[in-house]
């Protein structure tokens, strides 16, 4: 990353800038720009987040917007209502609220001296979501938007469920909330109101796992902020940014073939980060890309950016199974349209745990097909699957799938003789039968080397009393035949000569998801069973696309460990017992506290720690068990806070039970404390 501290204009940081609203709430503002922007306005950048612009992206706020001012815009981090610096109680995420607000802020924007009055929203996750859902309003000061790791579609792509099925990611994302939504705004900004301020968000803080576990289908709690119910509803151009280690980028094709405004898409190897940023590498110039953006939108300055293809992917090539990359090798190509007709299906059929091409299947082989086959997984299936979503962290990716393999029904095929590319999702076509109402699905493609390791190259989930939708599930009649249709994650995948492409199936994928209530067996029928992949030929044009340049950044602003961070991921099994479990712990330092980061700029000293921890008995679901613990503090001189929650969830066979607490601190003295104890229905999970 080359750090930039000279640029096209001199540069004006304001550490704090209130915008107000009609209601008397403020939003509490910090902004970089051109030092001349009165006398020659310029257009703004607006990322709109709940994650604290004072301290909680700080280091990643001030090198990316000082780059955008020194390139002649006004770049605002706002911090959300309820959160950071700014009035008010934050409720849930994506409210009306919300996104009123935010159309209130562009007009306030837009009217300052320093404006011309065109405004783009850029974000990542929450701000690339909100982007989306803000555009759907049209609000006229806003002319385009780049959107990264977002997603269109709130239950389908998002942490709570995946397939219909309940994630652990929503119990460790509402805890994360919980805790985020407990953080004391600072004195410095709001000066001695800041106590009251903080006792309100206490006091109003909701148990927001609770609240999305209470919309277990796809309702209109859901279709709220999800644009893809109406993709028409957005009226400006549109940059859609993934990464194939991030957990939202079938959005990014998605919003390409149902948007109808001029968009682009891209799509790298990265994971859940800016993809200047990215790890697994390689990271781009992306900032040097959103000013091409920007600048052709907001300036009407002719970039080239439009001329180039519509679609820009990382085919990546097969790597050996690890829990981390720091590289992903492949290369750049593109597609000038999105369905793109050059992508042709290559269909496998399914027999007796092989993979064949449907042209190759001859009359033995149908009648080879004719026995079922039957899964029937232990409860520990997918331990070796990593993390629901990465953040460029040691341990998050898909370690070697054999061990995982080996309690699923697995399908073969024989090994590869030249190259397979495949771009977009594969879809399965099973025809099954259960021996229960209730029951979940999880289909795994992937590459196998000659040595026998096997890598992960894309999954789904489906709970199967949602095979007909996830708006009206309805239960399995045990022992009748019926049939699914499962798309995996769009990937982006080359097959190498001498692979064997591998589909496993299992009825548990712990703990990416929770469990069904009762250990059900699946029995396949091969016969009307069939895997299509998305099958890219070569394109020559791909050698002639425009590199990307090397990643810059603005200069970042000093900041000092005080105690080194440690991450990690472990999974252990009780040889007593033979229960499974994985423990998950973020920037703990080595005597088990929580890692210190002085910010110097502001003087602030912030410690936090994580620790995730999952467990149940491979032959029992009902013992399954995911607890999350957060301690975060703030200090600056004598000012001392500090906020601890820990969530819990469990389940029986009819109901989930969530437990959480929350306690706040001011020095030592315990300002408050909160229990909550929820028992919710389960509703066909």
């Amino acid at each position: 990353m080359r750090h930039r501290s000279e640029f096209p204009r001199a540069i004006h940081e304001i550490e704090n800038r209130w915008i107000p609203l009609s209601d008397g709430c403020r939003l509490a503002a910090r902004i970089w720009i051109p030092e001349d922007a009165e006398r020659d306005p310029v257009p703004a950048l607006v990322e709109y987040l709940p994650y604290r612009k004072r301290d909680g992206t700080r280091g990643r706020d001030g090198p990316m917007h000082r780059y955008f001012a020194g390139h002649g815009y006004a770049a605002l981090r706002i911090d959300l209502r309820g959160t950071g610096d700014s009035d008010g109680v934050l409720r849930d995420e994506y409210l009306e609220q919300e996104q009123a607000d935010c159309v209130e802020a562009l007009r306030w924007i837009a009217s300052q001296p320093w404006c011309t009055g065109a405004i783009g929203m850029m974000g990542k996750s929450w701000g690339g979501f909100n982007a989306l859902q803000v555009a759907a309003l049209r609000p006229p000061e806003l002319r385009a938007i780049l959107t990264v790791c977002s997603t269109d579609d709130r239950y389908a792509d998002d942490a709570h469920y995946m397939g219909g099925c309940l994630l652990n990611e929503n119990l460790l994302w509402g805890a994360m909330l919980l805790t985020l939504n407990a953080f004391p705004p600072d004195p410095e900004i709001v000066g001695e109101r800041w106590r009251a301020m903080w006792l309100e968000r206490l006091e109003g803080s909701p148990l927001f796992a609770e609240t999305w576990l209470r919309h277990q289908r796809r309702d209109d709690y859901w279709k709220h902020g999800s644009v893809c119910e109406d993709f028409g509803a957005i009226a400006c151009p549109v940059y859609a940014v993934g990464g194939w280690a991030d957990a939202y980028t079938n959005a990014v094709p998605r919003l390409l073939a149902g948007l109808r405004v001029p968009r682009k898409g891209l799509v790298g190897p990265w994971a859940h980060l800016y993809p200047h940023d990215g790890v697994p590498g390689p990271a781009i110039g992306f900032l040097q890309e959103a000013l091409r953006w920007w600048d052709h939108w907001l300036k009407g300055h002719d970039t080239g950016i439009m001329d180039e293809p519509l679609l820009r992917v990382w085919m990546q090539d097969s790597v050996p199974p690890r829990a981390f990359h720091a590289q992903r090798p492949g290369r750049w190509v593109a597609e000038e349209r999105w369905p793109s007709e050059r992508i042709v299906p290559r269909v496998f059929v399914l027999r007796a745990r092989r993979l064949l091409p449907e042209a190759s299947r001859g009359a033995a082989d149908v009648r080879a097909d004719a026995e079922p086959l039957g899964i029937c997984s232990p409860q520990s299936t997918g331990v070796s699957g990593g993390s629901w979503c990465g953040f460029g962290l040691e341990g998050e990716m898909p370690t070697d799938q054999r061990e995982d393999d080996a309690r699923s029904l697995v399908f073969d095929s024989e090994p590869l003789t030249e190259r397979l590319e495949i771009l977009g999702a594969p879809v399965l076509r099973l025809s099954l039968r259960s021996d229960e109402p209730r029951g979940l699905l999880a289909a795994r493609l992937e590459s196998v080397a000659p040595d026998g390791a096997s890598a992960r190259v894309t999954y789904g989930l489906l709970n199967l009393t949602h095979r007909g939708g996830h708006a009206l599930p309805q239960p399995l009649a045990p022992g009748e035949t019926f049939q699914v249709e499962l798309a995996l994650n769009d990937v982006a995948h080359a097959f190498a000569p001498g692979e064997r492409l591998r589909l496993a199936l299992s009825n548990a994928y712990w703990p990416v998801a929770w469990p069904s209530p009762r250990p059900t067996r699946l029995e396949i029928l091969p016969q009307a069973c069939a895997l299509s992949l998305p099958v890219r030929p070569p394109r020559a044009e791909d050698l002639e696309l425009r590199p990307f340049e090397e990643p810059e950044s603005g200069r970042p602003a000093a900041t000092t460990e005080l105690a080194a961070s440690i991450n990690g991921r472990q999974v252990e099994i009780d040889d007593a017992t033979g229960e499974v479990r994985c423990t998950v712990t973020l920037d703990l330092d080595e005597d088990g506290l929580p890692a210190l980061e002085h910010f110097e700029s502001i003087d602030l000293v912030r410690g936090h720690s994580l620790v995730e921890r999952f467990s149940l008995q491979p032959d029992d679901p009902l013992s399954a068990r995911a607890e999350v613990v957060h301690r975060t503090s703030f200090e600056r001189g004598a000012w001392s806070t500090r906020v601890e929650t820990n969530t819990h969830m469990s389940s029986t066979a009819t109901e989930f039970l969530l437990t959480a607490t929350l306690e706040a601190y001011e020095g030592e003295e315990r300002v408050f404390a909160r229990r909550w104890e929820r028992a919710i229905p389960r509703d066909l999970v």
